[in-house]
């Protein structure tokens, strides 16, 4: 399904009910708006995960303005200022309001953009693996990819977070071949890869030389968010490692966050931990 979101197509599915019988009532489900990494990717890096939620909350996934099979829109209007106005434009176009909104990896900065610029628009928020600012603990990147892949995925890494900035198809290939496989310690299901619909330019984009992926800083802001936050972070993180993460929780008005690690997991958690992560996720969706 599509919807007209600031002028352009964004795409969007739907698992379950909002209401489902109860007795002699029909009960109401809270609405989850998922919002996939990447960029570049689409919301079937989720399914079928997150399925697992659809008997708590009616779950409606969302692919970025770019990404998947959403309309591009101007190439200037991919940023996380963009993206994250696009999900509050989403929900009242479709007459959501207070959703839970859970982003992970890049979809968790486009999370943090949304709930930012539009403090009152949330009801919760779930960050997994994620970051709040460009640059950061690359060195510790380096080592994990280092630790996983061995010195050849060491090497990749370190040109990719410290010498050059920026990807090609050729590099893009070898980091698929490389280091994509130690992002989980779980190996993944190799069908994840051939269901997503992948949009690359939107990567280049981003990560191109002073793109934003290397100079957002959302951190000056997170003092605006004032809704009940969960941040979860892998400790063998190598792609947002779980540094990240603590600062994140740190910047966040106390009363306000949940921080949860999980030991012996990398990125996303979810592939990792799916038991303990998704009942770390449901305790928090359903906790009034």
């Amino acid at each position: 399904m599509h919807v007209l979101v600031n002028g352009v197509r964004l795409f969007f599915d739907v698992e379950g009910a909002q209401f489902v019988p109860d007795g002699p009532a029909m009960r109401e489900k809270p609405i989850l708006l998922l919002l996939h990494g990447g960029p570049g990717a689409d919301h079937s890096t989720l399914r079928p995960a997150y399925s697992a939620l659809a008997d708590i909350a009616q779950i409606i996934y969302l692919d970025h303005r770019g990404n998947g099979r959403s309309e591009d829109g101007p190439r200037e209007s991919w940023n996380l200022a963009q993206w994250g106005d696009d999900v509050a434009a989403f929900c009242d176009a479709l007459g959501i309001a207070n959703p839970i909104v859970l982003g992970v990896s890049f979809g968790g900065m486009v999370a943090l953009a949304y709930a930012t610029r539009h403090p009152a628009h949330p009801s919760k928020l779930v960050l997994i693996s994620t970051a709040a600012s460009g640059g950061e603990h690359l060195e510790r990147r380096v080592a994990l990819f280092e630790r996983f892949g061995g010195p050849e995925a060491g090497a990749l890494a370190r040109r990719r977070f410290l010498e050059v900035r920026g990807h090609d198809e050729a590099s893009l290939e070898a980091w698929r071949r490389l280091a994509s496989p130690h992002y989980t310690r779980t190996p993944r299901d190799p069908d994840w890869a051939r269901r997503l619909v992948g949009r690359p330019e939107v990567l280049h984009w981003f990560t191109k030389p002073g793109g934003e992926s290397q100079t957002f800083d959302l951190f000056p802001d997170l003092h605006r968010i004032r809704c009940p936050t969960l941040v979860m972070g892998g400790e063998d993180d190598p792609i947002h490692p779980i540094e990240s993460q603590a600062d994140i929780a740190a910047a966040l008005p106390p009363h306000l966050v949940q921080f949860e690690r999980f030991a012996d997991c990398r990125h996303a958690v979810i592939p990792d931990a799916p038991e303990r992560g998704m009942a770390v996720i449901r305790d928090f969706i359903t906790r009034r």
